[in-house]
């Protein structure tokens, strides 16, 4: 399942946070910001989804991500190789490494990560 703009917008939040109160949420936007009824809408659905939760403190609730970031950037990522190239891991690889401005440096240590890997399995 994937988050809308302004849900991962707030993951992010929740991900640099580790936790928050409404107020440090609406915070972190830049000017204009958003109404807190709005974030807290957007947390709702967000708890229904399964991706947030919270802790009731009084009157007020302190939020936190249930899942983890590498865990949906990782799902997220699967779901963009399944959809956009025949669910080959190869054939993403290949776009990425002739598609993105990387430098020789970056190409080099990429290489580097794909070696090691290879090694260790």
């Amino acid at each position: 399942m994937y988050l809308t703009n302004a849900e991962e917008q707030i993951m992010k939040f929740l991900w640099k946070l580790e936790k928050a109160f409404i107020r440090d949420l609406v915070g972190e936007f830049p000017e204009p910001k958003p109404a807190t009824t709005t974030v807290i809408t957007v947390l709702n659905r967000m708890i229904d989804k399964g991706f947030v939760s919270y802790r009731q403190c009084g009157n007020s609730r302190e939020y936190y991500a249930v899942v983890k970031k590498t865990d949906y950037f990782s799902d997220h990522l699967n779901g963009i190789i399944q959809d956009f190239f025949n669910n080959s891991t190869a054939q993403f690889a290949s776009f990425f490494a002739n598609e993105t401005d990387m430098s020789h440096e970056e190409l080099k240590e990429l290489s580097y990560i794909v070696d090691k890997k290879i090694d260790s399995k």
